[in-house]
């Protein structure tokens, strides 16, 4: 009895042992296809972020770009916008000044016919009658002289200039020519006589001088 237990001990255990060592191997083999799947699937989940990741780069990038070009756009717009307000200011400014120096135009304009009728009155005086046995007369003509000596003044205080242009260039912004004639000596092209003088205010021509003009022989 005790050897057919022996006998049958003999012959289960080898069976057992190659049972255990295929489970064994079994069990292994499930654990590294376990793990194989578990990486696949981390791999996937990888590959998946890395995926969304470099989705959502590109689109920031594409609103970065965009966001620059407005940023761009609105900074041209802007700089316009400061030229133009800068030119309008400067042509205000300029209308302004314009306003300033010749809102006296019609006035001085009206002041010269004034002047014209001091300077005839003096020039109409007999120089010879000018003496200490004619005083009315000679006082007359000192006030006359010192009145148009006073308005000149104040002309020039405000801007505006005589021209009475003899022997200068004959000049078309300045000068009105009435007549040319031939003067021995004279050079051609120069002013020979003024009829009427002229007057500028802050450089403008306000009235030009009224004269005749040399020409060649």
């Amino acid at each position: 009895m005790a050897a057919q237990c022996s006998g049958l001990a003999r012959r289960t255990l080898p069976a057992i042992a190659l049972s255990l060592r295929t489970s064994s191997r079994l069990l292994c083999t499930a654990a590294k296809q376990k793990n194989s799947g578990q990486n696949l699937e981390d791999d996937s989940g990888q590959n998946e972020q890395k995926t969304d990741s470099t989705s959502s780069e590109k689109t920031l990038t594409e609103e970065k770009v965009k966001l620059e070009e407005q940023l761009k756009e609105t900074m041209e717009k802007y700089k316009r916008a400061l030229a133009d307000t800068e030119n309008l200011r400067r042509r205000s400014q300029k209308l302004v000044e314009e306003a300033k120096l010749y809102g006296i135009q019609g006035f001085c304009k009206d002041l010269l016919e004034v002047a014209d009728i001091l300077e005839k009155a003096t020039a109409s005086v007999p120089k010879d009658e000018i003496k200490e046995e004619n005083p009315h007369l000679k006082n007359l003509y000192e006030g006359l002289v010192m009145t148009e000596v006073q308005i000149q003044k104040v002309f020039k205080k405000h801007g505006l200039l005589k021209l009475d242009p003899v022997g200068a260039k004959f000049d078309p912004y300045e000068h009105e020519a009435l007549f040319h004639t031939p003067v021995e000596g004279k050079e051609p092209g120069t002013i020979a006589l003024v009829t009427k003088v002229g007057y500028k205010l802050h450089g403008r021509t306000l009235r030009p001088a009224l004269v005749g003009v040399v020409k060649e022989p």
